[in-house]
């Protein structure tokens, strides 16, 4: 992978998971009720959900770029429009994060119960499903490209779950004004779409 395209993986994979979704609940929910420290294996849970996620998805698009080149590159152009999608969608939306108390105090509890969060949530794999692509070459082994791909998003992915749970845990109240949450979707609503546009310019 040339550095100019992990760039873009990296811009990609920092927009992404900065937008609100069933993991950054899940930190912040952890961060209001336990501070950082205490989310620490929640966080650590939701990594392990992603990268199970990862390698379901890796597997399934090693099929498609065998079988068919052509739907793999439609996949990508699919996937790049349904993040901007998902980004307008966020932006209109008046609905912020359900913060919800978690009742688990035991660390193993908080692994297990963020992981479940994580690897049962369908739009993970959707996500991936769109994201992944945009940063393959067919023409090149599958094995290296897919290692930084999910290294990288996993790297960045708990970077941005572990500054979620610490900004949560001191920012309790206002994160959950109307007007707090209005601001928050337009943010992340823009952050997906361009995200989208990223992953769409480097399919080029």
């Amino acid at each position: 992978m040339s550095l100019e395209l992990w760039l873009a993986l990296f811009s990609a994979a920092i927009l992404i998971s900065l937008s609100p979704g069933a993991g950054a609940a899940t930190a912040m929910s952890y961060g209001l009720n336990h501070g950082v420290r205490g989310a620490a294996p929640a966080v650590a849970g939701l990594i392990a959900g992603y990268g199970t996620q990862l390698l379901v998805v890796a597997v399934g698009l090693g099929g498609v770029v065998t079988a068919s080149p052509s739907l793999f590159m439609a996949i990508k152009w699919i996937g790049a429009g349904y993040l901007i999608w998902l980004g307008i969608t966020l932006w209109r939306s008046h609905t912020g994060l359900k913060l919800g108390l978690s009742s688990s105090t035991g660390k193993r509890q908080r692994f297990i119960s963020a992981y479940l969060v994580n690897i049962t949530n369908p739009k993970g794999i959707i996500f991936l499903i769109a994201l992944v692509p945009q940063f393959m070459d067919p023409t090149l082994p599958r094995l290296p490209q897919l290692l930084v791909i999910a290294i990288t998003l996993l790297i960045v992915d708990w970077s941005v779950m572990t500054g979620y749970s610490g900004l949560a845990s001191r920012l309790r109240y206002l994160m959950q004004s109307p007007k707090a949450v209005r601001w928050q979707n337009r943010l992340s609503g823009t952050a997906l779409i361009l995200a989208g546009l990223v992953l769409s310019t480097a399919t080029l």
